[in-house]
């Protein structure tokens, strides 16, 4: 059998025994997702476990847990005891968002091994700065066994701003981050002057910019990371798509393609959207093509009701790495309806994440500006493109010291 030619880090782990050196005489624990699977497919928890000189004496569940089977935001887990090994799972998401005392003391290094998306507002980044916080706090290492970051290098998005820090949004980065988790760690060390144990198992041949995958190993095999993290294209998308889920309008939830439509609403017609998307910054539009479509949620937004909306496919021949701005152009898209319907009741007002005061739009983008620029009528692509290009360079000057690939 052969296997994927990039090595990720649970495999680097598992096959040098000088890797797992330091870990002898030690407990350990596994932060872990479905996601979490060797080159073979066996899960890591199983893998570990049947590694004679690793000890593990716990796990942990990320949001969407261990076994990934929690569908929607603010859906919990519960702790559990594991029925094959008998040691505690506890969750990162149920009673606690951050590991207290007695879950850090069942172990002496923190193994994380989740598979990211490359997205600030995806929970698991914010769940390696609170267990790097932990770990500091108690005198424990972390050591994050590295994945590829699925939607490459290309950065894009608004810094987050002081004050407006959540669960979806943990320090003051863009939306498209362009790093992996073992260099988010490192990241999150300097800027919040971490004093902790760290260690990166880094990847062997990832080559993030390398066609076709850009960033995905296409010979390895996708595992959803979440329950609506179906494929590449949605992680490609995401960044963009991620901010449907503070409108009115279905991200596709309670379809087979959640994640990877512009929108998708009863009363709307896509086909005018995409007119006036093309009309109002047309370059916002490369990278990807856009597909009518049609669907019927069976649950969430507009369940069981016909919605129209644009399909995104970053994909195949149509995919252009370094052209497609998914933020930008799911912007583009809410600006278009409300060009075209300015009375339309866009921002969706609902508890977002446990933020009970701030509009989950805003919550998303780590302050207003995506929404004020959506809703100003003389606003123009040049002021949104103002605003983030600034943010964009900074952060890539901020995280150039990080990379390790």
């Amino acid at each position: 059998m052969s296997y994927p030619q990039v090595k990720f880090g649970i495999d680097r782990l598992l096959a040098d025994p000088a890797l797992r050196a330091p870990l002898k005489g030690k407990r350990v624990a596994l932060v872990a997702h479905p996601a979490s699977v060797t080159a073979d497919l066996t899960h890591s928890l199983d893998a570990l476990m049947g590694c004679p000189d690793i000890d593990i004496t716990a796990a942990f569940g990320p949001q969407h847990g261990l076994k990934g089977d929690k569908q929607d935001n603010m859906v919990e887990t519960a702790d559990e005891t594991d029925p094959a090994y008998g040691i505690p799972v506890f969750s990162l998401y149920g009673q606690v968002r951050r590991p207290g005392p007695a879950m850090m003391d069942t172990a002496d290094v923190f193994l994380f091994d989740l598979q990211d998306l490359g997205c600030r507002i995806y929970t698991f980044v914010t769940t390696l700065l609170y267990m790097l916080e932990a770990a500091a706090e108690a005198g424990k290492e972390v050591w994050v066994l590295d994945r590829p970051n699925p939607a490459g290098r290309p950065v894009e998005g608004t810094l987050l701003l002081p004050g407006q820090e959540s669960f979806v949004g943990a320090g003051p980065m863009v939306m498209r981050h362009g790093l992996t988790l073992g260099e988010m760690g490192h990241w999150f060390i300097r800027h919040f002057g971490l004093d902790v144990g760290y260690r990166v198992i880094e990847m062997e041949g990832w080559q993030p910019d390398a066609a076709p995958g850009h960033g995905w190993p296409m010979d390895r095999i996708w595992i959803n990371p979440s329950p609506n993290a179906a494929n590449l294209n949605m992680a490609r998308a995401y960044a963009g798509t991620v901010m449907i889920e503070g409108a009115t309008v279905s991200e596709g939830r309670g379809t087979t393609r959640p994640l990877e439509v512009l929108f998708g609403a009863p009363d709307l017609d896509a086909k005018a959207i995409l007119a006036e998307m093309q009309g109002f910054a047309p370059d916002w539009l490369a990278g990807c093509a856009l597909r009518e479509c049609w669907f019927e949620p069976t649950f969430h937004k507009h369940a069981g009701t016909l919605c129209s909306g644009l399909m995104v496919h970053a994909e195949g021949a149509f995919y252009d790495h370094h052209a497609f701005r998914p933020w930008r152009l799911q912007a583009l898209a809410f600006k278009a309806i409300r060009r075209l319907h300015p009375g339309y009741e866009l921002w969706r007002d609902f508890p977002y994440e446990y933020e009970f005061d701030r509009l989950a739009i805003d919550v998303i983008n780590g302050g207003p500006a995506l929404r004020e620029w959506v809703d100003d009528p003389a606003s123009t692509p040049a002021d949104l493109d103002a605003i983030a290009g600034r943010d964009e360079a900074s952060w890539r000057e901020e995280i150039a010291p990080f990379l390790l690939y």
